[in-house]
């Protein structure tokens, strides 16, 4: 389970909560916002023509999407890494400055790679993938830090801290898009500004982490629990094996959900720019903007799924996780089926309303704050204070699955089209959402209370 958090930072709160958390927000704000602003462009950049008025690497449709399944997969998996390293030896802090500082520098060699230095730009995703191993596992666990065991503002904080993300996700394809689909600067204009972003959420931890979170993320977690059972290796108890299989069993679900979700950045971003009508009066919408929908949705809607899952938490009515994700997962099937209604709007000759796509991520979103946020804080709930870190990798593993198969599936597009797999995504997770349906019982009874609130 997570640590106790210490005493004197707990007190010092704001709005309610830990003034740590604001911090931890901030840091993850501009990293979010060095991270989505690169997707926006990730895509775009790569089938760029090589003699187009903004150049980039002229690859067709498929082979960018593929690139961007696998990138955007590796980045999700070497949080396992990265979470193992910080549980056994540098603590969270200090793997968050790391991974900070390698981001930085794997977006500016981005924007050095650009126009035509292909190997450059491999380069810099690679330093990208090692930079989020050690950023994303660490940053998320010590939010759980900051709350006592059965606090009921856990689920909450998750939501603010998700709040945090998705500011930076929004403000990104405003700033990196518009630079960088502008022929008159360019594509590295965009990956230098993501660059930026890195850079200013280091300096917010580096500056202000002591102060809001005192000891939090210092000490190793494994040397903490050790501490803790006064030196003894103690295997794991009957019920931490059953809250761990919690885990394992929700990331079959979650995995469908994150792969059909991620067709945010690859195909449904392509879908905007080629078969969409963008045009407001005489000003053509970037179609790096649409990227801005889903995070303006998470802004203006988590406020109030965390203040709801606080007061139905205080009243013990809050729902168990894996019936919240059943809620997940049919939002963001109804999502794809506004996607159907574009394709076949499209499909008729002409170009699909802007609306789809706005309908289409606001249910995506309400999904996402369904799934997302409430698995962040159900995994600091459920994991043994030693694999705390550790297993925040491996739920961060579940996007490293569905990025692969996103690039997959969205790769199938231009040989099937983009209704049948729309469609298909639809029906896939409605199929799922009954399935755990069923299954949630079992997970419930497996997770021992964990999610019980305990009044002081």
């Amino acid at each position: 389970m997570s640590s106790t958090a210490l005493p004197a930072v707990t007190r010092e709160t704001w709005l309610g909560h830990p003034k740590g958390l604001f911090l931890l927000f901030a840091t993850e704000m501009w990293e979010r916002f060095s991270y989505y602003g690169m997707r926006a462009l990730l895509v775009l950049s790569l089938i760029a023509g090589v003699e187009s008025a903004n150049p980039g690497f002229g690859w067709s449709q498929s082979e960018a999407l593929k690139l961007y399944g696998l990138f955007t997969g590796f980045v999700y998996f070497t949080p396992l890494i990265g979470g193992w390293l910080a549980d056994n030896y540098l603590g969270q802090r200090k793997s968050v400055i790391i991974g900070g500082v390698l981001m930085a520098i794997g977006q500016f060699t981005l924007a050095a790679a650009i126009p035509g230095n292909l190997n450059l730009f491999y380069i810099g995703l690679v330093i990208l993938v090692l930079g989020n191993g050690f950023f994303k596992p660490n940053i998320s666990t010590m939010v759980g830090d900051l709350y006592e065991e059965g606090d009921a503002r856990r689920d909450g904080a998750f939501t603010i801290f998700y709040m945090g993300i998705n500011a930076g996700a929004f403000l990104a394809p405003l700033v990196c898009s518009t630079l960088g689909e502008d022929p008159a600067r360019g594509w590295a204009y965009g990956y230098f500004a993501a660059g930026v972003g890195m850079v200013l959420s280091v300096i917010i931890q580096l500056l202000f982490a002591r102060r809001y979170l005192g000891e939090i993320g210092t000490v190793p977690a494994a040397k903490r629990s050790l501490a803790q059972s006064g030196g003894k290796h103690a295997p794991l108890t009957p019920d931490e094996v059953d809250r761990l299989r919690v885990i394992f069993m929700l990331f079959v679900f979650v995995v469908l959900f994150w792969a059909a979700f991620e067709q945010a950045g690859g195909l449904m971003n392509i879908y905007a720019n080629e078969k969409t009508d963008r045009m407001i009066g005489g000003f053509e919408v970037p179609a790096g903007w649409f990227q801005s929908l889903n995070p303006l949705f998470i802004v203006v809607l988590a406020p109030l799924f965390s203040a709801m899952w606080g007061k139905l938490g205080q009243a013990g009515r809050n729902p168990a996780t894996p019936r919240k994700m059943v809620l997940g997962l049919v939002l963001t099937g109804i999502g794809f089926l506004a996607m159907v209604a574009a394709a076949l709007e499209s499909a008729s000759g002409g170009k699909a309303a802007m609306s789809w796509l706005v309908i289409a991520y606001f249910f995506h979103t309400t999904g996402e704050l369904c799934i997302s946020p409430v698995g962040l804080s159900m995994v600091t709930k459920l994991a043994p204070l030693r694999l705390a870190s550790l297993m925040m990798g491996v739920w961060f593993l579940i996007n490293f699955v569905a990025n692969w198969l996103a690039g997959i599936i969205g790769s199938y597009a231009e040989s099937l089209g983009e209704l049948s797999i729309f469609g298909g995504l639809a029906a896939t997770l409605f199929i799922f959402a009954v399935i755990l349906w069923l299954l949630s019982g079992t997970l419930v009874r497996w997770m021992h209370g964990a999610e019980d609130v305990k009044h002081a």
